[in-house]
């Protein structure tokens, strides 16, 4: 998990001030994992530490942090004996006041690690080591407290994802996309009155001829075609496959598959070349409706973010 500056410069704009809760550490069951977070201001709140009896107190001290202007703290809290909450663990959350100017000294870090609340000093080594490493190296250390100061990466978008159609299937993606962290969704139609409220964060492309905007599409791209038109999607993917990407995937049948090969080929493409496009999208032992589809896809991506992420612990 990772420190959304985007998610906070809107709730800034809009609040002038928020607290941000963010489980600093974890130690046995609990309902989420070092890195969780939440935003409180005053009428509300967006994310989540896991619920429950946990959730609902520290939202109330960050409400009374707001309402007092009093500076950051830390609470460790068993869950059990604490709270009633059956997990059994306890885990000590560090809730901090954002404003503009915190957010103006966070800007282009890609690492934030700050003392905790009564830790003074000079950072220790190991912190200065992941700090220069994430200056030298790109390193994205895991959310945790070292040493009396908490580290945490700078959230960025390590995944592109464009959805290429905004019809049923599009906006149960995006539904269920969005939310995710780690990735950034461009989303195509020919007609802006075929959207739905644009979901915040969302890239909102309209073109006449949605393939247009291939070449805008970075190379590590993955792409979701899903378009109202057999004609517009087959355009996409022999535009696609000219223009590269690192993955694509095709709504259809069987028999819209079929033909899709036999006319890619038909436009010069290789085998190996078109093998590359996945046709359905999703599980489809999980059916046809336009949710299940997005739960297809979502549980992929969230497999490949899990297994880099384990490697990147291997390896730091």
């Amino acid at each position: 998990m990772s420190v959304d500056l985007q998610a906070l410069a809107r709730r800034v704009a809009a609040h002038g001030a928020v607290i941000r809760v963010v489980v600093a550490e974890v130690a046995g069951s609990a309902p989420r994992e070092a890195g969780a977070a939440m935003l409180v201001w005053a009428g509300g709140q967006e994310g989540t530490i896991g619920g429950g009896a946990l959730e609902y107190e520290a939202a109330a001290r960050a409400r009374a942090m707001l309402a007092g202007g009093t500076g950051d703290r830390v609470d460790r809290m068993p869950l059990g004996p604490r709270l009633n909450q059956c997990c059994g663990g306890a885990v000590t959350l560090l809730s901090e006041l954002w404003d503009a100017a915190r957010l103006r000294e966070a800007e282009g870090a890609a690492v934030i690690a700050r003392p905790l609340p009564g830790t003074e000093g000079e950072a220790p080594l190991a912190v200065r080591r992941i700090l220069n490493r994430a200056r030298g190296e790109g390193f994205r250390p895991v959310a945790r407290i070292l040493h009396g100061w908490m580290v945490e990466p700078v959230a960025m978008a390590e995944r592109e994802i464009w959805i290429w159609g905004a019809g049923h299937v599009g906006r149960a993606l995006v539904a269920v996309l969005g939310p995710l962290p780690g990735l950034r969704l461009t989303w195509v139609d020919t007609d802006a009155a075929r959207f739905p409220n644009l979901p915040e964060g969302v890239v909102q492309r309209v073109a006449a001829n949605p393939a247009d905007l291939v070449a805008e599409a970075p190379g590590h791209a993955e792409h979701l075609v899903l378009t109202f038109s057999h004609a517009i999607d087959l355009e996409l993917c022999h535009r696609l496959l000219g223009h590269g990407f690192r993955r694509l995937g095709l709504i259809g049948s069987a028999t819209k598959w079929a033909r899709f090969r036999s006319r890619l080929k038909a436009l010069g493409h290789g085998e190996e070349q078109i093998g590359r496009i996945r046709c359905p999208i999703g599980d489809p032992s999980l059916g046809k409706h336009p949710q299940a589809i997005a739960v297809g896809v979502a549980a992929e991506l969230i497999r490949d973010r899990a297994a880099g992420r384990t490697r990147e612990e291997r390896t730091g």
